[in-house]
């Protein structure tokens, strides 16, 4: 079975979609009488993470003009002829577009990944641009799809809902567990980890409240010995925004870009910075790879109070560690819930586009963590990984799409 897998981004610019179809092709290339073709878009990343594919050996195409667009005439030129199957986890940028010719052109089967796109949330942001490329071509290619892969029911229900009448096969993403021996050993004050994009969705300004909230009205040691570590790469100048934040609200901040405790400005309001032992908020940058591994190591609990995820490999990822999770429904994980691996907050208000997080609501979820007994952390951390065991390892999720493919081939 010859596969052609057509993405956005081969690269760490496409966030948590790159490490998933990532790690998820580089498994499913494993599978018996499986090859695998990998096709993207050059960014500033390109080079850097392309030994991460190996034995993978992605091609892309060069964009010309706004990366928003991702116009490469050149893409097309690069699906193989003879593949029996594509594969493509391309939102609304002119990949897919591109993949919309090529099927009609060869008449081949086309399954479709849309990593949360089409959910309510997401279809809000960014409105004006999604409904003319809609117009021009999304829905075009959409409608031509043999079948959506889903990364969990609830996204399976959002393309129901957007008029999509095709098979829905729900396939989760997955991790790689590591090793036992190293699950995380704290030393020193306890770690809240938050790891991913510092996107507004992802609701850090209510969880940054809640806990400015806490300092300020809760006076226990079981609060004064934990500190919030926000990892990741800022989006749109979100990361500003949050340092502007906590200096409204009185946090000691560490930015890791400092070498000492000093003060800067952001939009005229003074954020005091710390040392890294000082501050209540760390921003500690994007991290990868052995890095990622050390702060999930070096983390006592995990965080995203996010209002709309497709599947979030974060939480996957924090589960094999070991660590318990704080997180809201929209990360589409009920079975964390169920199996008492993670502590639920809500956002309260449910309308499309204003989705305002209830800090009540966070200061309750962040409070129960605090409160928790070590070796009570410890064990819901435990559930969390055997969750993943169970049910999202590659290995698993490569060998369902082994066996959906060979539906359509």
């Amino acid at each position: 079975m010859k596969t052609l897998c057509l993405l956005e981004s081969i690269s760490r610019a496409d966030g948590g979609i790159f490490e998933a179809e990532l790690a998820l092709q580089r498994a499913f290339h494993q599978e018996e009488g499986v090859q695998v073709s990998v096709v993207g878009l050059r960014d500033n990343y390109t080079e850097i993470d392309a030994p991460r594919w190996l034995p993978l050996t992605p091609q892309v195409a060069t964009v010309f003009g706004p990366s928003g667009i991702g116009y490469a005439p050149g893409l097309s030129s690069l699906f193989l002829h003879d593949v029996d199957l594509a594969y493509a986890a391309v939102l609304w940028k002119y990949p897919s577009k591109a993949l919309l010719d090529w099927q009609k052109k060869f008449n081949k089967p086309v399954i479709l990944a849309p990593h949360g796109s089409l959910d309510a949330w997401a279809l809000n942001n960014s409105k004006l641009k999604k409904k003319l490329a809609a117009f021009l071509y999304k829905n075009d290619q959409l409608r031509s799809a043999s079948c959506f892969r889903a990364l969990c029911q609830s996204e399976a229900d959002s393309i129901r809902a957007y008029g999509l009448n095709q098979r829905i096969e729900v396939v989760p993403n997955g991790v790689v567990l590591p090793d036992e021996r190293t699950l995380p050993h704290s030393h020193g004050r306890k770690r809240l980890l938050f790891l991913g994009r510092i996107h507004p969705k992802k609701g850090l300004v209510d969880a940054l409240r809640a806990w400015a909230e806490l300092k300020s009205h809760v006076a226990n040691v079981t609060f004064d010995a934990w500190q919030f570590v926000i990892a990741g790469w800022d989006q749109a100048g979100h990361e500003a925004e949050l340092l502007s934040l906590c200096g409204q609200m009185g946090l000691k901040v560490f930015k890791r870009s400092l070498s000492h405790a000093s003060t800067c400005n952001s939009d005229n309001v003074t954020t005091f910075t710390a040392t890294l032992d000082e501050a209540d908020i760390v921003f500690w940058g994007p991290s990868f790879d052995k890095e990622k591994e050390e702060l999930l190591r070096s983390a006592d609990a995990f965080i995203l109070p996010s209002f709309s995820e497709g599947l979030p490999m974060s939480v996957l990822e924090a589960w094999a560690y070991g660590l318990p999770v704080i997180m809201t429904p929209e990360c589409n994980l009920p079975e964390g819930f169920a199996a008492h691996a993670a502590i639920e907050i809500r956002n309260e208000d449910k309308r499309v586009g204003s989705f305002q997080a209830s800090p009540f609501s966070f200061i309750n979820g962040l409070q129960t963590l605090f409160d928790m007994s070590e070796t009570d952390r410890i064990n819901m951390g435990r559930r969390g990984r055997l969750l993943v065991q169970e049910k999202f390892t590659w290995r698993k999720v490569a060998s369902q799409m082994h066996m959906l493919f060979r539906e359509f081939v």
